[in-house]
């Protein structure tokens, strides 16, 4: 598997877990949902760039 391969994956897990969280959890909160998506991608970013950085 390639590095883009990895990568679509990462983000398609992302947004995934997105929409999970919005639907199970802030199905008419915008706010909180707002928040906890920010936090969600923050995390995905921080994990990103600290173990699937190739540099």
């Amino acid at each position: 598997m390639g590095r883009p391969a990895i990568v679509v994956l990462y983000v398609l897990a992302m947004v995934v877990i997105v929409i999970g969280v919005d639907i199970l959890f802030f199905r008419n909160l915008f706010w909180p949902r707002l928040a906890v998506n920010i936090g969600i991608v923050l995390i995905f970013g921080a994990f990103y760039f600290r173990y699937l950085n190739p540099s």
